[in-house]
C-alpha cells in the first residue's frame, strides 16, 4: 500500500483506534471515508471549527475531540512531509528501506506490539508535529500497510506476502 491517500487513511484510522478494539473502527470505516472526504489530506487539512463540530456530532465515527483534531493536524503535517520528500509514501517506506520487514514468528504470542523501526518512525513523526503516532500505533500502522509481515509461519498469508 504505497499511495499517499491510502497511507493517510490508515494513519487516521490507526489513531482513531487507539484504546479501542480494531473491529470498532472497521465497522465505521465507510463512514470515516465519507465524512473525511475520502481521506484527501488537502481537504482534511482545511477543516475548521464548523467541520470539526460536525464530525464530533456524527455517531458514525469515533467522536473524540483529540482524535479529530489530530486527524486535521496530521493532514497538514502529511502535506508538509509530501513537500519535503516528494510523497508521504517515500518518507514512510524509507524507514524499512522500501521493502517489507519479513518476520518469522512461530506463534502469535511472539508478535511484538512495537519495534525499533516503529520507535524511530513514531519519534520522527512526533518531531514533525504529528499526534496519535506512538510506537504501538505506528507498529499497527506498519502491519496494516504491509511494511511488516507479522503473519505467523503457519499462516498461509505469511508465505504469500514473503514472496513479494
Amino acid at each position: 500500500m504505497r499511495s499517499d491517500r491510502r497511507l493517510f487513511e490508515m494513519l487516521i484510522l490507526e489513531g482513531a483506534q487507539a484504546g479501542l478494539a480494531w473491529d470498532t473502527v472497521l465497522a465505521k470505516r465507510a463512514r470515516y471515508r465519507a465524512v473525511f472526504d475520502g481521506f484527501d489530506p488537502k481537504k482534511v487539512a482545511r477543516y475548521g471549527v464548523r467541520k470539526k463540530a460536525q464530525l464530533l456530532a456524527d455517531p458514525g465515527i469515533i467522536r473524540n475531540r483529540a482524535k479529530i483534531d489530530a486527524a486535521v493536524l496530521n493532514a497538514r503535517q502529511a502535506l508538509a512531509v509530501q513537500k519535503e520528500f516528494g510523497s508521504f509514501s517515500r518518507y514512510v517506506w524509507a524507514f524499512v528501506e522500501g521493502r517489507p520487514v519479513q518476520n518469522r514468528w512461530p506463534r502469535m504470542r511472539q508478535v511484538p506490539a512495537r519495534s525499533a523501526v516503529s520507535d524511530a518512525l513514531a519519534k520522527d513523526l512526533k518531531r514533525r508535529g504529528f499526534k496519535f503516532v506512538g510506537t504501538t500505533i505506528m507498529y499497527a500502522f506498519m502491519q496494516a500497510v504491509g511494511m511488516v509481515n507479522d503473519h505467523t509461519l503457519d499462516c498461509f498469508r505469511h508465505w504469500a506476502l514473503h514472496r513479494r
